[in-house]
C-alpha cells in the first residue's frame, strides 16, 4: 500500500470556508503523523472529509493512488478508520457490546468464539477488561474515551482517524493511549494521523507533523522541523522556546505573547 494523499481540498458550510486548498505530503504505512493546530482550524473537518462523512467542494483524496471519492461508502469504510472527538453509542448497551459492534461491522453479525476473544483481548490491552459489563451510561468522559479508542484498534483497517482522543484523558492515560496507538499502526504498517492540542505529546509520539491554522496548511516535516518553525508561534498567538530534554526528546515551552 503506498501514502495518503490529500490534493488542494476545500470545505465550505454555506458561504464560511473551513479547509482551503489543503494539500499535505504523502502519510507512509507504519508512521503517525500528529495534526496540530488551534481550535476551529479544520483538524476535524479534514479528518471527516478523508473519512467520507464530508464531500469537498474541491480537491482529491487518494489511497494507494486510489481516488477515495470512487469506492463505495462500505467500502471506503472498510479502508478508513475513523475515532470521533466525541464518543456515541446507545447508553443501554455494555462496553463489550459496543466493541463488539466494532469488531463485527464490516464482517456480517454473527458472533463466534474468535470474536469474543478478539474483543476480550481488545479490552485488556486498552485497559478496560475491568468495564466490559458497564454499561456506556456508567461511564465517565475519559472512560468513554478509552473504549472509543478500543473500538478503533479493534478494527482492522489501512488507514486510522483518531480525533483529540487524549482531550479527556489524565497524564498517564494519555501516554497510555498514545503509546498503544503508536504501536498498533507500526505492528499493522498502516497510515495514523492523531489530532492533538498537546504540542509535548505530539512530539513525544508523533513521526510526523502538520500543523493547520485558519483552514490551512502552514507547514509540515518532521516534529523538530514544525516546531522550529516560525509558524507555530503566529498560528498559536504564542511564544516558543524548544529544548532538548535528558532523554533527548523534544520539549515545547509557550508562553503568552
Amino acid at each position: 500500500m503506498n501514502g495518503l494523499t490529500v490534493s488542494n481540498l476545500s470545505f465550505s458550510y454555506g458561504s464560511r470556508a473551513i479547509l482551503r486548498d489543503v494539500t499535505f505530503d504523502a502519510l507512509q504505512p507504519g508512521q503517525l503523523t500528529a495534526l496540530i493546530g488551534p481550535n476551529a482550524a479544520g483538524k476535524s473537518t479534514l479528518f471527516k472529509s478523508i473519512a467520507g462523512l464530508l464531500k469537498p467542494s474541491t480537491g482529491q483524496i487518494t489511497l494507494g493512488g486510489l481516488d477515495l471519492a470512487t469506492l463505495s461508502a462500505q467500502a471506503r469504510l472498510k479502508q478508513i478508520c475513523f475515532m470521533p472527538q466525541f464518543f456515541a453509542a446507545n447508553a443501554a448497551l455494555t462496553v463489550f457490546d459496543v466493541v463488539m459492534m466494532a469488531q463485527k461491522q464490516l464482517r456480517g453479525w454473527r458472533v463466534n468464539s474468535a470474536d469474543t476473544a478478539a474483543v476480550a483481548h481488545a479490552l485488556s490491552a486498552g485497559g478496560i477488561g475491568h468495564l466490559a459489563e458497564a454499561y456506556v451510561s456508567e461511564l465517565s468522559g475519559g472512560q468513554s474515551q478509552m473504549v472509543s479508542v478500543v473500538q478503533a484498534l479493534v478494527r482492522q483497517s489501512d488507514v486510522y482517524l483518531f480525533d483529540e482522543p487524549t482531550s479527556a484523558l489524565d497524564l498517564r492515560h494519555q501516554l497510555d493511549v498514545l503509546g498503544r496507538i503508536r504501536a498498533a499502526i507500526r505492528d499493522r504498517d498502516a497510515i495514523g494521523m492523531v489530532a492533538l492540542h498537546d504540542l509535548n505529546l505530539a512530539a513525544r509520539y508523533a513521526d510526523h507533523l502538520i500543523l493547520i491554522g485558519n483552514g490551512v496548511i502552514q507547514t509540515q516535516g518532521t516534529p523538530e522541523e514544525v516546531l522550529n518553525s516560525p509558524k507555530i508561534a503566529e498560528v498559536y498567538d504564542v511564544d516558543v522556546e524548544l529544548l532538548v530534554g535528558p532523554r533527548k526528546d523534544l520539549l515545547v515551552h509557550a508562553y503568552a505573547s
